[in-house]
């Protein structure tokens, strides 16, 4: 699969998450094996007004890539302008959020609330794809509701205004994320339109992988909420989706300490270690799940304050599987 003139080794994304896919996240998830990356949605209007915080959110480590930064908002020219300023931090390709649920973004006409209006749509790609020598992506949700079900229409404004690839969510915004993901809408899109079209929504196995390629005919698929602590899941449906399909088995516990260890060490050297405790504490509960001892190790993982904290979690895992062992 090619984006624009940027060619992806392997067909699983990982989708972009907010509060989670940090650059330490997403190079961890490369690792193992996601054929392209997304930063968490980084706002034009604050990257217009020099937000200081706002940069932290673009910077790409070298072994991300292919890597994306995500924008939201609604004004056309803005978002041309912050995907300029994007460009300083080397992104393989700018995507624009038009999916997101959350009130806040959509409250103000961001996110999924654009879906309400396909024509500025088409204005936004227009005007960032003429901005930027990147390619431009655009990641939609199904509609607005159940009564304005338009993502085959959007699809379409986007692919003429210049987009170079579509991801689709299966779910309305009305559903946010509850309700088993319409795959069929995924088909509809890649029926409708000749860019790349990316599959999402309850993709959490190589199975799931499997067969939403073979459901809709999708070009590649997005992982998102399956990829928390566990970032195995690229190389297992990469290994599935393979000329030779493997089922490989899940990590041992030693790789799944060491991959948390490093993990959350460089998480540390991006935020410092007050700030990288605090973040890491859902990601160490993530990856602890299915370990025996579980609940009285993600308690200790609520707790995480220094590094010295998390060495005696590290510690309590390890001693709480010899003793089951």
């Amino acid at each position: 699969m090619k984006i624009g003139n940027t060619e992806l080794n392997g067909r699983v994304i990982l989708a972009p998450m907010a509060g989670v896919t940090d650059s330490a996240f997403r190079a961890v998830c490369a690792r193992f094996g996601a054929a392209a990356v997304v930063t968490e949605m980084v706002s034009a209007k604050a990257l217009h007004y020099k937000d200081r915080r706002t940069p932290e959110l673009m910077r790409l480590r070298a072994e991300e890539h292919p890597a994306g930064i995500q924008l939201f908002g609604s004004e056309p020219e803005i978002l041309a302008e912050a995907a300029k300023r994007c460009l300083d931090y080397g992104p393989d390709f700018i995507d624009l959020n038009m999916g997101c649920p959350m009130p806040k973004i959509v409250n103000n006409g961001s996110g999924s609330a654009l879906m309400k209006t396909p024509e500025l749509c088409g204005e936004i790609v227009a005007a960032v794809k003429a901005a930027v020598p990147v390619p431009v992506t655009v990641k939609m949700r199904k509609g607005w509701d159940s009564a304005s079900v338009n993502a085959v229409e959007v699809a379409r404004i986007c692919e003429q205004a210049g987009a170079d690839a579509i991801a689709v969510h299966g779910r309305t915004r009305a559903q946010l994320y509850t309700p088993p993901a319409d795959w069929e809408i995924i088909r509809r899109v890649k029926e409708a339109v000749r860019i790349p079209v990316v599959g999402n929504g309850d993709v959490c196995t190589p199975a799931d992988a499997a067969h939403m390629l073979e459901q809709t005919g999708c070009d590649a698929v997005m992982v998102g909420r399956a990829a928390l602590g566990n970032p195995w899941v690229f190389q297992q449906i990469n290994a599935a989706l393979s000329e030779q399909p493997q089922i490989l088995p899940p990590p041992g516990l030693f790789e799944r300490l060491t991959v948390m260890a490093r993990h959350i060490e460089a998480l540390c050297e991006d935020k410092g270690e007050r700030r990288g405790m605090s973040e890491a504490r859902k990601h160490v509960g993530w990856y602890l799940k299915g370990l025996r001892g579980a609940a009285s190790l993600r308690r200790m993982a609520g707790q995480l304050s220094t590094k010295e904290d998390f060495k005696e979690l590290l510690r309590a895992a390890i001693l709480a599987q010899q003793e089951h062992s």
